[in-house]
């Protein structure tokens, strides 16, 4: 009778959680939502590869940051907490599968918009952020598709769009990558981890989120310089 209560007490304390690191976690899935991503990415580049963006003035290129934010960050949120009210969604954190369909839909929408505009503004607009959007583009279709079959995790395809457009930067620039591609690594180790530590997804689910955010931002490299 003791053996077995002793059995039953070591489980229940095998799958206890530490606060500490289950609140780090939920602060990185956070911080690091592929929401915000395209825009932080964009600064990013921007710091990163400047001689790409020599051709713009500061208020243009305010003024691009600000399109990419509106863009990719808060129409999409905006169309999410909508969603909620109306119906189409029963949680913000999205469950199911089948609950990311109609937010991903809007989100292709609005991604295709600045991948659209970016291509076709007259000007000096940076490369690199053409590639960027369209492999975004790309990537919100691959997970639309994927989000079919599995709950594939967006923030490790966000974290793989990171490492993908810093290997881009490796190709195209002679800037050295290296040190960036290194962090760009642990931070998608980082989220990866956390998404797996929450339980907010299969190991499958967080490894096809990597796969997708590198190879749109190689392909859409590709694409661009054909």
């Amino acid at each position: 009778m003791n053996g077995s209560s002793d059995n039953t007490s070591s489980a229940d304390t095998a799958i206890v959680k530490s606060p500490v690191v289950t609140g780090f976690a939920n602060f990185i899935s956070v911080i690091c939502h592929p929401v915000f991503m395209p825009l932080a990415m964009s600064v990013a580049l921007w710091k990163l590869a400047p001689a790409g963006f020599t051709g713009m003035s500061g208020k243009q290129l305010m003024l691009l940051f600000v399109s990419i934010g509106v863009s990719t960050a808060f129409f999409p949120m905006f169309a999410i907490l909508l969603m909620k009210p109306l119906g189409f969604i029963s949680s913000y954190k999205m469950p199911s599968a089948r609950e990311r369909t109609i937010p991903l839909m809007a989100t292709m929408i609005f991604y295709f918009w600045i991948s659209h505009v970016l291509n076709n503004m007259a000007g000096a607009v940076p490369q690199i952020l053409k590639i960027l959007m369209l492999g975004n583009f790309w990537g919100i279709i691959l997970i639309f598709i994927a989000n079919i079959f599995t709950r594939v995790s967006m923030h490790t395809a966000a974290a793989g769009g990171i490492i993908g457009i810093i290997i881009v930067l490796m190709i195209s620039s002679s800037v050295n990558m290296i040190l960036p591609l290194f962090g760009a690594i642990l931070l998608a180790g980082i989220i990866g981890s956390a998404r797996l530590y929450l339980g907010a997804h299969q190991r499958g689910d967080v490894w096809l989120g990597y796969v997708i955010g590198i190879i749109v931002q190689l392909g859409a490299y590709i694409y661009i310089n054909i």
